[in-house]
């Protein structure tokens, strides 16, 4: 795909204003197209990132640890694709390791990746656990998302408070209700929390 230039992007910005109504020449809209091009540089800077490198360097001297690993509440920021609309969450990760772990920071940045992309949250669930297994083929993988959605909550129907559940499930977590409920127990994804 060919990407265009900055100065095209920000004339695409000077078009969108336009077309919303206002002038992009007046002073409080004249550093708009750069500000704008420079947040989309942030908020999309996930398709220069390979999420699977994050996972590679991974440690073994753990002493025989095998149980659930759990990082929860990671929070997100993504834009779905449908309206460009933020999507704002947290997710939580769960993997049964199979003689290796990774950083906790790197499961995290994983997710950091896949979410500074457009989006579908149900995607961006998938993404997430399957990236985790198959570069460290645990025994098994789970994925929760709870999202919000702004093309919601801010246009369309204009509901608030209400946020989307996906789940993930891999290996163990799928095939192991007592691993399954283990792990949405230590997340505890609900009501309250």
């Amino acid at each position: 795909m060919d990407k265009p230039s900055k100065e095209e992007a920000e004339a695409a910005v000077r078009t969108l204003l336009r077309w919303a109504g206002d002038d992009p020449t007046r002073e409080g809209l004249l550093d708009t197209p750069r500000r704008v091009v420079d947040a989309y540089g942030d908020w999309f800077s996930g398709y220069g990132e390979d999420p699977r490198a994050y996972l590679e360097r991974t440690f073994e001297e753990v002493a025989g640890y095998d149980e659930m690993i759990v990082l929860r509440d990671i929070e997100f920021e993504s834009h779905c694709e449908h309206h460009m609309a933020p999507i704002i969450g947290k997710a939580h990760i769960g993997y049964l390791p199979s003689g290796k772990v990774v950083g906790i920071s790197k499961l995290a940045r994983v997710v950091e990746a896949y979410a500074r992309r457009f989006q579908v949250q149900e995607k961006m669930t998938a993404q997430i656990a399957r990236c985790i297994e198959e570069v460290l083929q645990p025994r098994g993988v789970g994925v929760v998302v709870v999202g919000t959605h702004e093309c919601m909550t801010t246009r369309g129907i204009h509901k608030r408070g209400v946020s989307m559940v996906t789940s993930k499930m891999l290996g163990d977590f799928r095939e192991d209700a007592r691993t399954r409920a283990e792990f949405l127990r230590f997340i505890e994804v609900g009501p309250g929390r």
